[in-house]
């Protein structure tokens, strides 16, 4: 029973208390005045009555009322229902000292309003929430004292206070007084009036109770048949009118999901409303955070409180509430729903959130089926509002029994007597309904509401309600009918009439009876008139009376006892009917299950081998739920009695495929998995020597989810629920009284939770004893599994080489100081070889720590789970001394199998195979056994077809020239073939330690990830067998390697020493005293000649001579230091005193010097002589190196400048490198200059050169005089100027001018492309150009090429000084920095080798390669070379001046001769290119390559790449005009930053001097095997074999290369992107050869190379069939060309035949000279045979070129230039069209012309026949014409497939006269007839015939 009422109180306005600001509110008076013992008085109240504040009004308001909620601190709810009126009080400014006592009587005595109305609230507060009833009685207290009825208030308020009633309804019989009346139905029951009144009578009812407060009144309540069921009335269905069916729904989810939710609304009641109807339609989860429907304004602050919560505010407060940054906002009046952007609202998983939307759209508006119906039925209309208000609680009814379907089979019970105690399994819930990713599924589950409902809900034996009914019975029914809506609806509306019966269980009842007050006494009166009296003072005595009264007449009256109805819950259908109903278990599931079965099965046969086979696929299939579980139950079979005992084989893979179970288990269904693995890997063991057995637990320690506390309490609460079921099985099997009915009952399968049921039903009937015993029972049940767990958890926990703290330190629930040192040692569990590890560990030191740790977390463990389930103290404290013991037995046996392990012979790895060396490179670390990891490059993986060669496993060795990985894939399909991956030290470009999971065992493994500037990556894991100090010093060795002290450390110059220190020391020692020779020689000959040159030149300023001279005595390296000198050196300086001559005699054989004879450039003897009719001399003046390090010792400078002035001026450019001659063109004798960029003018630029003086500024002026003489001196040189006889003068036109005119639009660098001013090539060219913007510098030119371009640096040509006579004219250009080219390189390497695939789909290698910017440098290079050929073929000479001189200037310098001049293209001249343009001009190798420690910090900035790369792009668009293929660039590229060869070492001559390099190349063969020089290899090569040679060379005489320079033209290099698995790089060319020398001599050289890849491969199969794999056979090798394959069978056949076998290289030569005059022999129309020789092949290209420059631009700089530019301006005229660009692609044109020749043809209507040369082409099935037989350009086109017939024709008008008439045939085509004419008549028949089989033939 309970009392309707708990207090009555009424509180008025405080007068005394009011302040400056609000008012404050009173408790009057209150009933009764002592507390309920079972419910004290809520604190407080006064502001709850007015939650606005306590405010006078000048007008009276009316009466208001509403209910607000208080929770105490046990949560119990109070609902204070404030009901408030308004009386007059004196204006308390005016009578201060009489504001206690009110008395209305007083008249206004100011004209201030001295009449006031203050609130005064009458509240009931009860823990019941009956908002009607409580309206009522509180409208009738105030009737009462309004009206002024005869009945005193006490009594009412007496009456109202003493009501008790029954909580829920159900059929009963009361005591009560009461008039039986019908009336509105409500939500509570009185049970018994006051009888001091009325006389009693007994009646008996249900649940409508009558009760009247003795005023006349009569109300009837309903109680609800279920006080379970929320009782909701009208708010819900209100709630979705105010917000709509979305905005409900997120503040459904977000109150489930613990958001906080704020209402706003100026009604206070609608606030209670709305709040009550969210928590109704959250059943059956109840909420138990903060909930106050109506939040005063005094404790605003409360919503800044961290935790969730739901709330009600008045609007008028909205302001306030702005700032609030969590908090979900719904405003009620104004309909909607703001969520800030911080929150994020999981919301219901799909499907249900569509179903629930649609059924609630149904119920809401029935009407929106049928908008769009022609007929729309007339009578749809949506239910009465308290009808519709259960429909929608029954919608979100529907909705839990969806969620939270099957939630009593993830119940485990773990104790049942005296208590239930209930755990809930969340991981097996969402993992069985595959719904662990659903974010709003878990968030519910953690949630606090959930916590209660499996507390509520969970014990098996109570009484039930609507709900679980549903969730129980119903599932199947709605499973059904989830996609049928209407069905839906009528099961809602079946709910929704139960819900409505609850509430109302006599909705008959439907009138009731309450006094309102009169309409006079409601209306509020006007001021002035009388007001009602005051609220009167009640008398405390009397209502108290009421109240001691009624308590006796309670205590006498018998109890009321309702008795519970309790029952089984039922448990509904079980989870698994429902797994993976959405369709994605995988199709082919069944056939991975057969698979794993069958490994299993092939293993216990012992049938290793088959299981070997089936092993990745079964590791590929463990990803898959289906088969995880299949493996668990496959294996539970093989376990006899919890043990099973296997051989090492077996052991091992059972382990493997039990960790790649767990190692892929999702978070949630890990739990599944490792529960059902737990037993087993406790069962699952192998016998070690000496009695020891290892079990299978010691090898998947790795996994996460043995450290997880949920899971072992997850785990150890089913199995204690197993095991108390089997205890009450067991007790009902023996009792002796079991029925039969029973015992098949209960021998049937009886779930837990139904016996636990039985049992609670039982348990009142059992005796004090039994109830003891079944107590102690279960206690003791779960303290056994305690124990059984604290070994468990210890057997998963301690590592088997317990010096290595694994887990515990990967979880961190060890605590800090338990973390071991142990990073070194991860080494894996449970891969193959763990227990084998080859590190020894310290037990000792760490042992105790790992125990503690382990200790400490199965302590904690224990804690929780006991206390959960009521362990005894005693036996809790038994078990914490129990746990260090079992722990540290523990780890006594794991020592014992840990060092049995060891013993074990080591699994059977695959043989280290050893890599071949080069002659002098040697081993510095043995094979470490690794895998070799697939990184971001499909072609190996087999991702891309054919079969995986990656990952292999093998091993790495380091050499001193190499990093070689050699092993055999993992994947027994591929097993025999030998993968090779190798890449030189020297190239490493980045080294990182990465962590890699093997494919096999799937563990993380420690490794290396290795990045080379070859194009080669490397990512290794190190086998467990590796110790991770062995890894660490491998590290060390290479870095090492890779960063030499010195350039001497570089394998170029160590090759071979070590061992030669051994085997042959005279060697040894001639070779060191040889390099001592050479470098004494310089150091003597640096300073005796250093000292007589001072003396000897007498014009230059002496203060400068020695200033040069100390630093160069200074900087010497201190190698060259030497105390004494030998008597060699001795000699031999003496003879360099007498002459200068014996030292420049090495100087002249270099490169440059034959380069400069044979371009004419003066000789030796010339200079020396000083003839004055050459224009250039060869100078010496650098011949010691002093004037510029970085440059050659000889140099080109003109005749007329003395070496005096070359000294001043070389410090005006950076490095002082000073513009010198490298080339000339023969035919127009404009030479091509390089320097570095100048230096910044003023002072600090000085400072920056490193012998330069400090100047002052008469110096720098005349130095800049003296830089002027040199440019004047160059022009001067050129023919073409002193042939000129006119000097174009320049009125004041100065360089400011110059560069502001903008005339000059120089090659900007606009982002990626340079433009390029569309009239510069017209200015070039000689040709006029307007001028677009007409602008004043046309005034001033006539129209002339400058005689010298000065190609400089945007920002460096400001300084420089134009030229007044417009000699030479500066180009600006925006060249590529260093940084830029490094960058690129990083990201091109990155694109064609990723070291992982690409996460984001987006990120193609196409895409990838464009960030590069790769191509775009390329482009910006070969643009400025062109360029400057141009200007060169025009005859302006051209100065390239960049950045130090030695980078993008050696670039351009390179390509521009190489294009200009043929020689270079052939293996002397490019080798002579790069000779004296890269090596002697000082391109700095080792500083750009990183060579050393000194230039690590650097980075690698691949300058000369980037040049072989632009020479590949010419390569390929000129494929006859290079003597050497595309291999020997690549060669070139591979073996510039290999260090094997010594050519690309050092920064400069100047160095290579200094270490003896230089001239030691001569005379020194002393090792034939071991080359010094790049070239010499080469040659030797060459002379063997033509890998190097391009068949298809037939150059045309002085041909000039323009390429196309723009991206679309250029082609990514195969070099970055190929690769060869057989045999590593195939640039060490003994290696790749050694192979097959070793292969037995019978079998011919194709099937030798045949066999390359596969070392293995026997020669006694004859076929000569094999498959090639792109990335893993050599192509070239293995397909090789039909030239190449041609010439090695005539070597064979030599051999065969005893003959002297022919060098290739002469059998080609004369093959070609026979070719050559056939060729001309032949008929010009048929088609050549002679593809390669015939220049036709070229013709296609080359005359492209000519054609452009005739086409009116007059120079092809405009089109490689303007691209960007021209895209403003108007068009370039005579641009050619686009199909002769498109024809660089075509195959040539002689391949398809099947006939050609002259033909007149009539023009179309009234045109006159005109020649034109046709060509019939099968191959495109056409008939095209051109103007002339050389034009490219074709004029038309006539389709064969359009032609219909051909047939002899007629002369027509015009026609050509002298002609034959059987010379003339017409076409006919589809569209019109053409009319043609032969020469003659056989003429015109070889034309039909032809054209005639054309047609045939299609």
């Amino acid at each position: 029973m309970a009392r309707l009422a708990d207090y009555f109180l009424v509180v008025g306005y405080d007068l005394e208390k009011r302040g400056g600001g609000e008012g404050q509110g009173r408790i009057l008076q209150r009933f009764p005045e002592k507390d309920w013992e079972d419910n004290p008085f809520p604190q407080g109240i006064e502001l709850f009555c007015q939650p606005s504040g306590w405010q006078l009004a000048v007008e009276r308001p009316p009466p208001s009322f509403f209910v607000a909620v208080l929770t105490d601190i046990n949560s119990e709810r109070h609902y204070c229902a404030c009901f408030t009126f308004w009386e007059a009080v004196d204006n308390p400014q005016l009578q201060k000292e009489e504001a206690s006592e009110v008395d209305e009587d007083e008249g206004p005595g100011d004209p201030q309003p001295a009449q006031l109305y203050a609130p005064k609230s009458l509240v009931v507060v009860s823990r019941l929430d009956y908002t009607e009833v409580f309206r009522n009685c509180l409208g009738l207290i105030y009737t009462v004292h309004v009206d002024g009825l005869n009945v005193p208030l006490e009594t009412v308020i007496g009456n109202l206070l003493t009501c008790t009633i029954p909580i829920a309804g159900g059929s009963q019989t009361d005591e009560s007084s009461v008039c039986s009346l019908n009336l509105v139905p409500l939500n509570l029951s009185c049970d018994w009036l006051l009888g001091c009144f009325q006389p009693e009578e007994e009646e008996s009812e249900d649940s409508s109770r009558t009760i009247t407060l003795g005023a006349g009144d009569r109300q009837v309540i309903q109680t609800p048949i279920n006080d379970s069921l929320p009782v909701s009335g009208c708010s819900v269905s209100q709630l979705f009118r105010q917000l709509g069916i979305v905005n409900v729904l997120y503040l459904f989810c977000a109150a489930l999901t613990e958001h906080k939710i704020l209402f706003l609304s100026s009604s206070y009641q609608r606030l209670t409303d709305a709040c009550r109807a969210l928590l109704a339609i959250m059943f059956p989860l109840k909420y138990s955070f903060t909930y106050v429907p109506i939040l005063p304004g005094k404790l605003l602050e409360v919503l800044s409180t961290p935790t969730p919560f739901i709330i009600g505010v008045n609007s008028f407060f909205r302001s306030e509430t702005q700032e609030l940054l969590d908090v979900i906002i719904a405003d009620l009046d104004g309909g909607t729903v703001t969520i800030p952007e911080c929150v994020h609202i999981s919301l219901l998983p799909e499907p249900l959130l569509q179903h629930t939307q649609t059924v609630l759209s149904m119920v809401l508006d029935p009407e929106l089926e049928v908008a769009d119906h022609a007929f729309p039925p007339s009578s749809i209309q949506p239910s009465a509002q308290k009808i519709q208000d259960k429909e929608i609680r029954a919608v979100f009814l529907w909705l839990f029994a969806q969620l939270f379907q099957g939630y009593r089979w993830c119940l485990h019970i773990i104790r049942i007597h005296p208590e239930p105690v209930i755990r809930f399994h969340k991981a097996a819930f969402l993992g069985q309904r595959s719904q662990t990713e659903d974010d709003f599924l878990t968030k519910v589950l953690d949630g606090m509401a959930f916590a209660r409902f499996v507390s509520e809900r969970g014990p098996p034996y109570r009484s039930t309600d609507l709900f679980d009914d549903l969730v129980a019975n119903q599932v199947k029914r709605i499973r059904q009918e989830e996609a049928m809506p209407r069905k839906v609806l009528s099961h809602i509306k079946e709910l929704a009439e139960q819900l409505f019966k609850n509430e109302n269980p006599y909705p008959a009842v439907a009138m009731h009876k309450v006094q309102r007050p009169s309409e006079l006494s409601a209306q509020p009166r006007p001021s002035g008139g009388p007001s009602p009296a005051c609220f009167p003072h009640l008398d405390e005595v009397t209502v108290q009376l009421f109240i001691d009264h009624a308590n006796a007449k309670l205590k006498s009256a018998p109890p009321v006892v309702r008795p519970e109805l309790k029952s089984m819950v039922p448990s509904g259908p079980p989870l698994v009917d429902f797994v993976d109903r959405n369709g994605n278990a995988l199709a082919n599931s069944a056939r991975r299950l057969e698979v794993v079965r069958n490994c299993i099965n092939y293993i216990f046969d012992n049938k290793m081998l088959e299981a070997k086979k089936l092993m990745p696929a079964v590791l590929r299939a463990l990803k898959g739920r289906a088969a995880r579980v299949c493996l668990t139950q496959e294996l539970n079979q093989h376990v006899l009695q919890n043990r099973a005992v296997l051989d090492d084989q077996q052991f091992d893979y059972i382990v493997r495929m039990m960790n790649c179970t767990l190692q892929d288990c999702s978070h949630m269904d890990e739990h599944g998995i490792a529960a059902a693995l737990l037993p087993l890997v406790t069962a699952f063991c192998r016998k070690l020597g000496g009695g020891i057995t290892q079990f299978a637990y010691s090898c998947v320690q790795e996994h996460m989810v043995w450290a997880n506390m949920q899971f072992w309490e997850a785990m150890f609460y089913s199995d204690v629920q197993k095991h108390i079921r089997a205890l009450y099985l067991e007790t009902e099997d023996g009792d002796a009284t079991t029925t039969d009915q029973e015992a098949g009952w209960s021998g049937s399968e009886v779930s837990a939770l139904e016996l636990a049921s039985e049992q609670s039903r039982l348990w009142p009937t059992l005796s004090k004893e039994v109830q003891q015993e079944r107590v102690q029972k279960e206690e003791s049940t779960v303290f056994s599994q305690a124990i059984h767990y604290a070994n468990r958890m210890s057997y998963l926990l301690l590592p088997l080489d317990t010096s290595k703290n694994r887990l515990l330190r990967n979880t961190g629930l060890g605590d800090g100081e338990s973390v071991s040192n142990s990073y070194l040692t991860n080494s894996i569990a449970g891969s193959m070889a763990e227990s084998y590890d080859t590190e020894s560990g310290f037990e000792d030191a760490e042992t105790s720590d790992v125990a503690n740790s382990v200790v400490r977390f199965i302590n904690r463990f224990v804690d929780k789970v006991c206390n959960e389930s009521g362990v005894t103290n005693e036996h809790l404290k038994a078990l914490h001394t129990m746990i260090p013991d079992i722990v540290q037995m523990h780890i006594e046996t794991l020592d014992a199998v840990h060092r049995e392990s060891k013993r074990l012979p080591p699994i059977q790895k695959p043989k280290l195979l050893r890599p071949t060396l080069l002659a002098g490179e040697e081993l510095v670390m043995d094979g470490m056994r690794v895998h070799l990891m697939s990184d971001g490059r499909e072609e190996a993986t087999g991702l891309m077809g054919g079969p995986p060669l990656l990952p292999a496993e093998g091993a790495i060795f380091l050499t001193t020239y190499r990093l070689v990985f050699k092993g055999t894939p993992v994947d027994p399909l591929v097993g025999e073939q030998v993968v090779t991956r190798s890449f030189p030290v020297a190239s490493l470009t980045k080294e990182k330690r990465i962590s890699v999971s093997l494919p096999m065992d799937q563990f993380l493994q420690d490794g290396l990830q290795l990045r080379s500037c070859t194009f080669q990556l490397m990512k290794v894991a190190f086998d467990e067998e590796v110790a991770s100090d062995l890894a660490e010093v491998f590290r060390k060795h290479l870095h090492k390697l890779r960063y030499p002290q010195h350039v001497q450390g570089t394998f170029a110059f160590t090759v071979g020493q070590s061992a030669k220190l051994v085997v042959e020391h005279k060697t040894k020692d001639k070779n060191q005293s040889l390099k001592t020779l050479s470098k004494n020689l310089v150091k003597t000959a640096k300073r005796t000649i250093g000292r007589q040159y001072v003396t000897r030149k007498k014009y230059t300023p002496p203060t400068w001579e020695n200033r040069s001279s100390l630093p160069s005595e200074m900087d010497e390296d201190e190698i060259s230091v030497c105390e004494e000198p030998d008597q060699s050196s001795l000699t031999l300086s003496s003879t360099i005193r007498s002459s200068d001559r014996q030292t420049m005699s090495n100087v002249v054989e270099r490169a440059c010097c034959r380069d400069y004879q044979r371009l004419g450039l003066g000789t030796l003897s010339n200079s020396l002589t000083r003839s004055k009719n050459e224009p250039f001399r060869i100078s010496t003046v650098n011949r010691m190196y002093t004037v510029c390090r970085s440059y050659p010792g000889l140099l080109i400078v003109p005749q007329s400048v003395p070496d005096s002035t070359i000294q001043r001026m070389s410090r005006c450019y950076r490095q002082s490198r000073f513009p010198v001659v490298c080339w000339r063109n023969s035919r127009t004798k404009a030479v091509l200059l390089r320097s570095a960029g100048l230096h910044a003018k003023g002072v600090v630029g000085f400072f920056k050169s490193p012998n330069a003086p400090t100047a002052g500024p008469s110096q720098a002026e005349s130095t800049s005089l003296e830089q002027e003489k040199y440019l004047q001196a160059i022009v001067s040189s050129m023919p073409s100027y002193s042939e000129a006889s006119g000097r174009n003068t320049l009125s004041g036109f100065t360089s400011t001018h110059m560069s502001s005119s903008g005339k000059w639009g120089s090659i900007r660098g606009s982002g990626r492309l340079s433009a390029y001013n569309p009239d510069v090539g017209n200015r070039l060219a000689g040709k006029d150009s307007p001028q677009p913007n007409g602008g004043p510098a046309d005034t001033f030119f006539r129209q002339q090429r400058a005689y010298l371009y000065i190609i400089g640096d945007k920002a460096q040509l400001k300084g420089g000084k134009q030229d007044s006579f417009q000699q030479w004219e500066l180009v600006p250009i925006e060249v590529c920095d260093v940084r830029q080219v490094k960058n690129s390189f990083k990201k091109l390497m990155k694109a064609c080798v990723p070291s992982s695939p690409a996460s984001d789909p987006t990120m193609t290698f196409h895409r990838c390669l464009e960030d590069s910017d790769w191509m775009g440098l390329l482009h910006r290079v070969l643009q400025v070379s062109v360029l400057v050929v141009e200007l060169l073929d025009q005859g302006s000479s051209v100065m390239v001046s960049l950045e130090d001189g030695w980078d993008v200037t050696t670039q351009v310098v390179s390509l521009v001769q190489l294009l200009s001049d043929p020689y270079y293209r052939t293996f002397d001249g490019f080798r002579l290119l790069v000779e004296k343009e890269w090596l002697s001009f000082g391109h700095r190798f080792s500083h750009r390559g990183g060579q050393t420690l000194a230039s690590q910090g650097s980075g690698f900035t691949p300058v000369f790449l980037q040049f072989l790369d632009c020479v590949h792009q010419i390569h390929l668009q000129f494929p006859m005009e290079f003597e050497f293929s595309q291999y020997y660039l690549k060669f070139l590229a591979y073996h510039y930053v290999s260090n094997r060869f010594r050519t690309f070492l050092l920064d400069s001559d100047y160095e290579r001097i200094e270490l003896g390099v230089l001239y030691e190349e001569k005379g020194e063969r002393k090792n034939p095997q071991v080359c010094k020089s790049v070239w010499d290899y080469i040659d030797r090569l060459h002379k063997k074999t033509p890998v190097f040679y391009n068949y298809m060379f037939a150059p045309e005489d002085e041909e000039v290369l323009k390429p196309y320079s723009y991206v679309s033209n250029l082609k990514v290099w195969d070099l970055y992107t190929e690769e060869t698995l057989a045999e590593g790089p195939s640039y060490d060319w003994e290696l790749a050869r050694g192979r097959q020398e070793r292969l037995p001599e019978e079998s011919s050289p194709d099937r030798a190379d045949a066999s390359t890849s596969a070392p293995n491969a026997t020669p006694t199969p004859k076929s000569h069939r094999r498959i090639v794999w792109p990335c893993y056979d050599n192509c070239s090798r293995t397909l090789p060309d039909a030239i190449t394959k041609l010439l090695q069978e005539v070597q064979a056949l030599e051999l065969e035949l005893g003959q002297v076998s022919e060098k290739w290289k002469e059998t080609w030569d004369k093959i070609k000279t026979t070719q050559r005059t056939e060729t001309k022999l032949e008929s010009r129309h048929s088609f050549s045979t002679s593809l390669l020789m015939s220049s036709n092949l070229s013709h296609q290209r080359r005359s492209q070129g000519v054609y452009l420059q005739e086409s009116g631009v007059g120079s092809s700089i405009n089109l490689s230039l303007d691209c960007e530019a021209s895209a403003g301006s108007a068009p370039t005229a005579g641009r050619t069209s686009t199909s002769t660009l498109y024809s660089q692609f075509q195959s040539t044109e002689s391949e398809n012309r099947s006939f050609e020749g002259i033909l007149y043809k009539k023009g179309a209507l009234l045109k006159p026949w005109k020649p034109r040369w046709f060509v019939l082409d099968k191959t495109k099935h056409q008939l095209r014409y051109y103007e002339s037989r050389k034009d490219k350009e074709c004029k038309g086109v006539i389709e064969l497939a359009e032609v219909e017939a051909v047939i002899p024709g007629v002369p027509t008008m015009g026609a050509p006269k002298h002609i034959e008439e059987k010379a003339f045939f017409d076409l006919k085509t589809t569209k019109r007839v053409y009319n043609f004419c032969a020469e003659d008549s056989q003429n015109a028949q070889l034309w039909m015939d032809s054209v005639q089989s054309c047609l045939s033939d299609a």
